[in-house]
Formats: structure tokens, sequence, C-alpha cells
């Protein structure tokens, strides 16, 4: 321990120096305030580490401080140690090698959440809601999904065992599954809708985003489709460069868009088109959501800016700030905001301002009074800080609390496991529908067990009554507090009648995603999503498209 120690040590005053040398072009009160704070932190460390009562990590030590420091930057500048090396991988390319499925906690176990159709978790027949016990005979109790997500991954063509247990199944099974390269696909689903309409989902902009819209826009466009959906709702963005090649299919060559513009002059740089459109013409519409970030923000503002496409959907995120991976010693990497960036009209998107923090250390909006005014190619207004807000808004429904509860409480993933196991089939996508018979069997598989929830009506009436009670008013006030509750008190019975269209749309994505995996459940979402079928309703109609955009 104390070998490695020393190691450290010397590796961080090798860092001081080498960073005194680095910024030697810089002022000097800054090169000695830099050095000033790396030689207390050093100091610091050896005094803590040498003297600290109990045995500390030296690496988690410094780690932990690492993390902390870029913490206070901003949620996007992150140090990744060796270790995570894999998670960076998988950020830039989409691609790991383990058995393809998707793990949560659920109380205090480790669950499998969804198997990617095809891979090695769905080829060992692993299912939804199977309790992990243990991977190659070691016990993953206690254990974090993060930690049962490392020992899940490794060397591809490796095979390693799983012990589960299952519902309705007394013993525990072993699983044997073999560890492959799973390359999760940016484009989950694409396919024709009504009127000639085609519709691509990207949802996530890695190193091969940019060739899989192109592969699904020119299939589309050989199917038929002679306008175009791109749906970026939840796609939190990624690669720049890929964000530019997908602007590119729809606006001319050499035509600019966006700005990066950094502290380092390095990072100031304009993107432009570099080859012809491949569907230069195709009347097109672009869904957002308040998950809509970073390229998804590029490339959507950058399509209005040029009076490209429709936008139909949320006011997205506003992320506008530009991230690049640097190299660090010992196979270690910092994902660091370098830029902000400015997409053709001028605009910055970014609605947090991490530069200036308020007193309590939270971080505020751009305020009204500094968001400017620009406008589209056409002449249209559009402004800056904060997100990209489409030509047609459409609010989200809002979740009725029973929803919410039945969501929290996973209630809904636990009635769908339950039924596939006993049931295996159910109807085609295009025909599926929660019927008021499977309904009912879900209501009474609730009162089985024990469902129950409290309603915001009634969390605010204990309160006030635990507050009267404090207060010694509870005496004079109980008869009244009791008719209130009485009057708010709810009913699940009731409630799962008033909302059970709501519930119903919630529980048959359940349904559709347990059968026919990620991609049926997309094209579940499709066929009954309001976005979709209002861009349709967009897009069948010529005269009312070019009017949007003018």
């Amino acid at each position: 321990m104390m070998r490695n120690t020393r190691k450290l040590f010397l590796l961080i005053t090798g860092v001081i120096i080498l960073a005194w040398g680095a910024l030697s072009l810089k002022s000097d009160d800054q090169n000695f305030e830099i050095s000033k704070q790396l030689n207390i932190y050093a100091s610091l460390f050896r005094e803590a580490n040498l003297f600290y009562v109990d045995e500390v990590n030296p690496g988690d030590l410094v780690t932990t401080s690492i993390k902390a420091m870029l913490k206070s930057l901003d949620p996007y500048t992150v140090f990744y140690p060796e270790a995570d090396m894999e998670d960076v991988k998988l950020m830039t390319t989409g691609e790991y090698a383990g058995i393809g499925a998707v793990i949560s906690k659920k109380g205090d176990n480790v669950i499998i959440r969804e198997p990617y159709k095809g891979f090695p978790a769905d080829k060992a027949g692993l299912l939804p809601g199977d309790i992990i016990l243990a991977i190659d005979g070691n016990s993953i109790k206690g254990k974090s999904t993060d930690d049962v997500s490392e020992m899940l991954k490794g060397q591809p063509g490796k095979e390693i065992t799983v012990r589960i247990q299952r519902e309705g199944e007394n013993n525990s099974i072993d699983k044997k599954a073999v560890r492959e390269k799973i390359q999760l696909p940016s484009v989950p689903y694409y396919g024709m809708m009504s009127n000639n309409v085609g519709y691509i989902y990207l949802n996530s902009f890695t190193d091969k985003a940019a060739s899989d819209v192109r592969k699904a826009a020119l299939s589309l466009k050989n199917q038929g489709a002679t306008s175009l959906i791109l749906d970026l709702r939840g796609n939190s963005g990624g690669l720049l460069d890929q964000a530019v090649e997908i602007c590119n299919f729809f606006i001319p060559k050499d035509t600019k868009v966006v700005d990066t513009r950094g502290k380092v002059k390095q990072w100031d740089k304009e993107y432009k088109t570099t080859q012809n459109p491949i569907l230069p013409d195709m009347p097109l519409v672009v869904l957002i959501d308040r998950s809509s970030a970073s390229a998804s923000e590029i490339v959507s503002g950058t399509l209005q800016d040029y009076d490209r496409a429709v936008l139909i959907g949320e006011r997205s995120f506003g992320k506008g700030l530009v991230q690049t991976i640097r190299d660090l010693p010992y196979n270690t990497k910092m994902k660091v905001t370098t830029a902000k960036y400015y997409i053709p009209s001028g605009r910055c998107i970014q609605a947090l301002d991490y530069t200036h923090r308020n007193s309590d250390g939270s971080v505020g909006k751009v305020p009204d009074s500094l968001i400017t005014e620009y406008t589209t190619k056409s002449g249209r207004k559009v402004y800056d800080g904060g997100g990209i807000t489409p030509d047609i808004k459409i609010e989200p429904e809002e979740l009725a609390r029973i929803t919410q509860e039945l969501i929290l409480q996973d209630l809904c993933f636990d009635f769908v496991n339950s039924y596939a196991l006993k049931n295996p089939q159910i109807a085609e996508i295009k025909d599926f529908n929660i019927t008021d018979e499977l309904y009912n069997q879900f209501k009474t598989w609730l009162k089985e067990k024990d469902f129950t929830y409290e309603n915001e009506s009634q969390r605010l009436l204990n309160n006030l009554e635990k507050t009267a009670k404090e207060e010694k008013y509870y005496e004079q006030v109980k008869s009244q507090l009791d008719a209130l509750k009485k009057d708010f008190a709810h009913s699940i019975d009731r409630d799962m009648d008033l909302f059970k269209n709501q519930i119903s749309s919630f529980l048959a994505e359940q349904f559709i995603q347990r059968y026919y995996y990620a991609e049926g459940v997309m094209a579940y979402k499709v066929l009954h999503d309001k976005e979709v079928a209002k861009a349709i309703e967009i897009l069948s109609n010529q005269d009312e498209f070019m009017n949007l955009l003018k």
C-alpha cells in the first residue's frame, strides 16, 4: 500500500510539474495560482493518506476528488478511469461485448429488464423479470447494477453461466450465454406509414448514425415514400460529425450547419456539408421533445433555420455545449466541454448558464432579458437561450396519479411478465389492444397484490393533519379534516375506470415490448402516436406544409 501511495504521490507531483510547463505561455500570476493550488492539493492528499484514522484507497480518493471537481463545472465534463473504458466505447460506437440485455434494480434484486432480440441473453432463454442470483458461481447479492453489468461484460466468445430465479419456479435455473460483440443500432426502427410517408426513429448519434439513417432513408424512398418523418424524441445526442452528415442528406453541399466557439481557438470551427444531398426536395417533418438534446438540436435547429423541415412536438432540452474526449495518462480519459455551438441563424440554444451559478450552487436558465431574436432563411422568427421551439407544439398528456404509481411500482411490468409465462402468444402488433377482459384481469391481479397509493390530495391532507397535531389545533379541526378526507378518498376501482385509456396505453406498450421486443414497441407506438399522426396530416397537405415554412 505504501509503495502504491508513493507512486501515486510522485505521479501527482509530476502532473504539477507538467502543468507548470504546459502553462508557461500564460501570465505569471495565473501560473503561480495554478501551481499554488496543485501544490496544496498534493500536500493535502499526502497528509490525508498518511494520517487519516482508517486505511484509505489512494486511487478511490483521487478519483472522488476529480469527479467532484469536474461536477462543479457542468454535468457533461466527466473523468473516465481505466475501468470505464467500455463505457466510453459504448458512448461513441454503441458497441460493447456482453450478453445483450438491459438490467435494472428491483427492490434488493437485480433483474433482467429487457433482452435484446437475437442476442446472447435472448438466445439463452433469459426473460424479463428474471432475478439474477449469480454469474459464473459468484453471488451478486448486495451488488449494484453497475457491478453486475461489469460481470456480464467481457471477452467475446466466452461462455458465462447466469443463475436466475424465475416466477413460478421453486428452484433456481442456470442459463448459459456466450458473450458477443453487441452493436446497439442507432436506427432501431424505420418503416412506411400511410399516404406514402416514411418514418425513421434515430435514438443516438453514434459513429454509425449517419450511415444507418442513409440506409433507412434510401430504403423508404425505394418503397415509395414521397415524404419523411425523422423522429429525434428521446435522443440525447452524440457525435457532432454525424449530425452534420445527417443534415447533409437534406440540404445542399457547402452549406453551413454549425459553428463551434471555445476559449481555445483550436475549437473555433465551422462545419459545412460536403456532399450533394440524397433527399434535397423530399418534404420532411422532424419530431422533438424535452429529451432531444445536443446533436439532435443541431439537426432539428439547422433544418428549421433553413426552412427545410417542419418541427413538431415539445421544446427541446437546450444543450448547446460541445464535448471533446481527451486522452490522459494510464489509459484514462476525460470528456470535457470545449465549446458552444451556434446553428446557422446564429442561435446558441444552451438553456442553462453554468458560468454564473446562484449563491447556493444551483444553475439558472438564461434570463428572458438576454434571449435574442433571430430569423430563419425565409424570415421566420426564432430565439436562442433555451432549446429549439417546434413549429407545432404538442404537449404530452399529463399522467394521472394512479398511472404514475403503476409505473413507479413497476406493476404493469410485473403483470405482463406473469401473464407471458402462461400465455406464449398475443395478437400481432397491428391487431393488439387491451380488451375489457384483459383489463379486468389486470384489475383483479392488482387487488391480489394489495396495490395501494396515496393521491396528492390525500398526501396534503395527511400533512395538514400532522401539522395540526404538532401545533395543537387537531382537536378543534378534527371533524372538518375527517370530512375532507372522506370527500377526497379515492377508489382504485373508480380510478382504474376513470383513467382506463391512459393505463391501457401504457400497459399495451409493456405487452408489445415483452412479446415483440424494442423494435415492436416502436412499430406499435407509431400506429398510436399523436405526434406521428399530426406529422402524417401535415405531410399529406402540401399547402399547409409549405405555409408553415413561410
